[in-house]
This record gives C-alpha cells, structure tokens and sequence, in this order.
C-alpha cells in the first residue's frame, strides 16, 4: 500500500498536469479567436419539379452548382441570389458575387446547356457601391437587369449591350429611398415593382407603371406589408403560375435567410392588392446539414415542359475559415 505522502506526490503531479493542459488549450482557443473566424457561406443548387411549389433537390446532380471557388478572375467569399434566362438554347445565369478584396457584391456570370452542369464565365457588372440580387429579364428583343443597389438609394435599371456580358446603365426607376431585392414583371398590361424597405427589411411596397421606362406610382395601398419581417422581404422572380400571380418571401423571423415562402395575389388593380399564403410553404428551407445547412433565401422558378420545372437556388452554411489579420 502507497503511504499517503507518495499519494498526495502523485496528486500534486497529475494537478500540474492539468494545469499545464489548461493553459494550453486556453491559448489555443485565444489564437483561434485572433485567427479563425467563421464565415456565412451562401452557395447555389438547382432544384426541379412538377411546379414552382413543389422543388427538390434532384438525384442527378450534386448540389451546390456554383460556389465561390468557382469564380476565377476575383477572390470571392461567396455567391448568391442566383437568376437565370434561356437565350440561344444556352441557360444564362447571374448572380451576387462577394468580392474578398472589397467586401462589396458584384454581379457574375455562368452558363449551361441544360441548367443541371454550370461553367462560370466572368464578372459582368461592377460598380463603386454594392450590387446583389441581379434580376434579369426580357422585353421584346431586349435584355434588362435590375441589381439590388440599394447603396446608392435607388432602383438602377441597366440594358445589354451585348448580351450576356455588357450591360449600360439606363435610368434610375425610383430614387432618394431604401429599396433592397426589387422584383418587377408585367401583368394586365402594366409593369408592377415589389420591393422591400425600411432598415428592418420588414416593409414591402407595391409600385405600378404604363411602361418600364415611365413614372413609377406607389400603389395606394402601398405599403402592402408593415412590420413582418416574415413575409416581406422579395425571394426571386415574380411568375404566373396556373394562371395565378405567385411572389416568392423570405423568411427571416428566425435569423436572416432562414426559408422561403410562396404567396397567390389574388388581386392586383391600381386600387386594390390582395394576397393569401399558399398552402405547399415553406418553398423551400434550411436542411440542418450540408450546403444549405442553415438557410435558404432566394429562389428563380422556369418551367421547361408540362410538369417539369427547374429553378436556380441558395443556400447558406457556416464555414470556419483562417484570417491572418488581427481582429480587434
């Protein structure tokens, strides 16, 4: 039997021991705090199905489609807010890039011949103030992008000069306000413009005009949603549906970006707005677990035959990442 003083020895040892390793990990832990950080990393997937309210991740690919390691001409952090157009039987895809260096979005391109396998191609738009949320579509002949440039308090209206690389600016649509993701798109011979607003994100108001280029007139029962940071904020292209309006939200009660919801206008005059929840939500959402582990925000729905629909999507994940600089 030990006497208890080689007991109390060996104690005291392995209490050292202890220590040592204590101060160890907590100075590991201190040098993972200067130089690890965990990052929001948004990437984009393809989904299909047989409407725009019934999507899933199909079997025949790998989801994400594009991620920030896909963009080769700036070092980027992520990519997002995926929208897309059929031109020529080639799919052209555009998208925010965040730009690494500069910290600010950037528009970029891909494209595809059957929107399931995607190459990227370039940074197609880039202006001294952030741009996001890059919704493209066509009038007649003419291709129109509308970015998010809510930086620049205005709804930037931009046309290709030569599609799909070169885009001039147009003309403000509506300025001196706090406009984030604008969706536009033509119904009873009127273009109408969503878009969301106020510093919570939680105000969608409703804009309508005779033609793209006119005066834009807020919708007398503009705001059409106050205070909901649930079903305010714009999810992706505005699309006609079974001859139904549907109008895509995100869902940022929870935390930003979390899922995206559908809705039915069911009314839509210059006097009158109407809109009820459609009952296949959410569209699409947070998987808990890969690419899309903790959000999904942005959704662009096209139907490609009778029942077969294929949209461009998000999804967001966190991602510990290495950073030399200090952090104050």
């Amino acid at each position: 039997m030990y006497k208890t003083s080689t007991i109390n020895s060996i104690s005291q040892v392995f209490d050292r021991v202890s220590r040592v390793n204590h101060r160890y990990l907590a100075g590991i832990k201190n040098i993972a705090k200067i130089f690890v950080t965990r990052r929001s990393e948004w990437s984009i997937g393809i989904y299909v199905g047989e409407s725009p309210l019934d999507l899933v991740s199909p079997h025949t690919i790998i989801n994400p489609v594009l991620t920030a390691q896909d963009v080769t001409d700036i070092p980027a952090y992520f990519v997002a807010d995926p929208f897309m157009v059929r031109e020529n039987d080639i799919w052209h895809m555009f998208f925010e890039v965040l730009n690494g260096i500069q910290n600010k979005g950037v528009i970029g391109l891909a494209t595809s011949t059957d929107a399931y396998k995607w190459n990227y191609q370039q940074i197609v738009l880039d202006e001294p103030f952030h741009l996001s949320y890059p919704y493209v579509f066509k009038v007649e002949n003419d291709y129109y992008l509308i970015p998010e440039t809510a930086e620049a308090s205005s709804i930037r209206l931009y046309k290709a000069i030569n599609f799909p690389t070169q885009w001039s600016y147009v003309k403000d649509l509506l300025a001196q306000g706090d406009f984030v993701d604008s969706s536009v798109f033509k119904y009873n011979d009127l273009w109408w413009l969503l878009t969301a607003t106020s510093e919570a994100r939680n105000t969608l108001r409703l804009y309508y005009s005779q033609h793209l280029m006119d005066t834009w007139i807020e919708h007398p029962k503009s705001p059409v949603i106050q205070g909901n940071k649930r079903i305010a904020r714009p999810a992706g292209r505005v699309i006609e549906f079974d001859n139904k309006i549907i109008r895509y939200t995100q869902d940022c009660e929870q935390i930003y970006g979390y899922q995206v919801r559908a809705f039915e206008i069911t009314e839509l005059t210059t006097t009158n707005y109407l809109e009820q929840e459609v009952k296949h939500n959410p569209i699409i959402q947070a998987s808990g677990m890969g690419w899309n582990q903790i959000g999904m925000h942005h959704i662009d729905a096209h139907q490609i035959d009778k029942k077969k629909w294929v949209a461009c999507v998000d999804g967001k994940r966190y991602r510990l990442v290495f950073d030399p600089r200090f952090h104050s």
